[in-house]
C-alpha cells in the first residue's frame, strides 16, 4: 500500500472510483509478500504491483469486475502443471488475493504516506468494509458489532511489534482477518554486554523487538558475543541513548533495560532513559546497588517523579538463578508494563485474561 497510497489520494480528491488487490497470503517461493497491493481505476489506469508481473492480468480484471459489481472478490493463484502458460505463477509459489472497492479513507492513506503507525485489517471470507486501526483510534467496522472490539486489540497487538499476516479471531469461529501493519518492529536497548544481556537479546528478539546491545567496552560488545542482536554498538550508554532520541529512532513502545550495575555507567544513562517518553526502564543490581544508585540520581538533581518510573531491581520475583531464567523474569516485566498486565497469576484474579481494553468508537473522516 505504501507505494500507491499517494495515488489513491489523489484518485479520492478526483473521485475516481477504483479498487485495491491485496496479498493475504502466499506460499512456497510466490514474488511478493502479503501487504503487496495493486490498485487500478475505472478508466483503466493502474498502480502498484501484486506478483511481480506474474498474475497481474488477471487481477486486473478482478478489479475491474469489483469496480463493476461492488462486491469483493478472493482468488488464489498457482502454477499450472497443465499449461505453464495458464495464468499462475511460474516460480511454484502461490498468492491468495483479496480485491475489495474504493475508497480508502484519506486519512489512512496519509498516516502510511507519513510512515505513522496504522494497520489495514481485511476481513476474511471477504466483507465490503475496511478496518483501519492506529494505537489510539479506529476508523469503519468488521460489520460485526461483537467481534470490533476483539478485532480492534489484536490488530493493534500486531500493530505494536510490526507484525503482517493472517490471524483468527477468537470470538468467532468462523472469522478470520488480515492484518497489514505499518510500523516498524519495537526497540529493546540492552545495554551492558554481560551474559544475561545475551539471553536478553535472544527472548527479546523470540518477542519480535529490534534488539541493540550497547556497552562502552569494545572488547565486551561484539557481534560474535550478541548473534541474536539486531545490532552491537560500541558507545557510552548515555550518548548513544540521547542521541537515538534526537534522531527520534525512540519512542513510547521502546523498552530500556539497564544490565551494566556500574555507578558509571548507569547513573548518566538512567538520568537520560528516565526522561523520554519510553514504555520501560529497568536496571540490573541487589537491593543495595538499587539504593546506592537513587541516591546517586537524587545528588545529580533527579526528582521522584521520575525515579518513580524506575523497575528496580530488574524482572518479576520468579525465584530465577540462571541468565535464561533472568531474562524470562524481564522480560515477563516488560510485557506486563506494556499491555497492562497485574504480573499475577491468572488462576488468582477474575475479569478477562486479554487486556484487549475497550475499542475507541472514534471515526475519522
Amino acid at each position: 500500500m505504501r507505494e500507491i497510497a499517494d495515488r489513491l489520494r489523489a484518485w479520492n480528491a478526483a473521485n475516481v472510483r477504483y479498487a485495491v488487490a491485496t496479498v493475504v497470503s502466499v506460499g512456497g517461493s510466490a514474488p511478493r509478500r502479503p501487504g503487496a497491493a495493486m490498485a487500478v481505476a475505472a478508466d483503466g489506469e493502474a498502480a502498484g504491483s501484486v506478483s511481480g508481473g506474474c498474475v497481474e492480468g488477471a487481477v486486473y480484471e478482478l478489479c475491474q469486475e469489483v469496480i463493476r459489481t461492488g462486491e469483493p472478490v478472493r482468488h488464489s493463484f498457482g502454477y499450472s502443471d497443465d499449461d505453464a502458460f495458464a495464468v499462475g505463477l511460474t516460480c511454484g509459489g502461490t498468492i491468495e488475493v483479496l480485491v475489495q472497492a474504493g475508497p480508502v479513507p484519506d486519512a489512512a492513506l496519509g498516516a502510511v504516506s507519513r510512515d505513522e503507525q496504522v494497520a489495514f485489517v481485511h476481513v476474511l471470507p471477504p466483507g465490503k468494509g475496511l478496518l483501519v486501526v492506529w494505537p489510539d483510534r479506529h476508523h469503519g467496522t468488521t460489520g460485526l458489532a461483537d467481534a470490533d472490539a476483539v478485532v480492534v486489540g489484536e490488530a493493534r497487538a500486531m500493530l505494536d511489534t510490526g507484525k503482517t499476516g493472517r490471524i483468527s479471531v477468537r470470538c468467532r469461529d468462523d472469522l478470520d482477518v488480515f492484518v497489514h501493519s505499518y510500523a516498524p518492529a519495537p526497540r529493546l536497548l540492552v545495554f551492558g554486554a554481560i551474559d544475561h544481556a545475551a539471553a536478553v537479546a535472544r527472548i527479546g528478539k523470540f518477542l519480535g523487538y529490534r534488539v541493540t546491545v550497547c556497552d562502552a567496552r569494545p572488547v565486551f560488545a561484539t557481534p560474535a558475543r550478541f548473534p541474536e542482536a539486531d545490532e552491537v554498538v560500541v558507545d557510552w550508554p548515555h550518548r548513544y541513548l540521547a542521541a537515538e532520541h534526537e534522531r527520534g529512532a525512540v519512542d513510547g513502545r521502546t523498552v530500556v533495560c539497564v544490565l551494566t550495575h556500574d555507578p558509571k555507567f548507569d547513573v548518566p544513562l538512567l538520568e537520560v532513559a528516565l526522561r523520554l517518553p519510553v514504555a520501560y526502564v529497568g536496571a540490573m543490581g541487589s537491593r543495595r546497588t538499587h539504593h546506592d544508585r537513587l541516591s546517586r540520581l537524587r545528588r545529580a538533581g533527579m526528582p521522584d517523579r521520575e525515579l518513580a518510573r524506575l523497575r528496580s531491581p530488574i524482572g518479576l520475583d520468579l525465584g530465577a538463578r540462571t541468565p535464561e531464567e533472568t531474562a524470562v523474569a524481564i522480560a515477563a516485566e516488560f510485557v506486563a508494563a506494556r499491555r497492562g498486565g497485574t504480573a499475577l497469576p491468572l488462576g488468582q484474579i477474575d475479569g478477562p485474561i486479554h487486556h484487549d481494553g475497550q475499542a475507541s468508537s472514534a471515526e475519522v473522516a
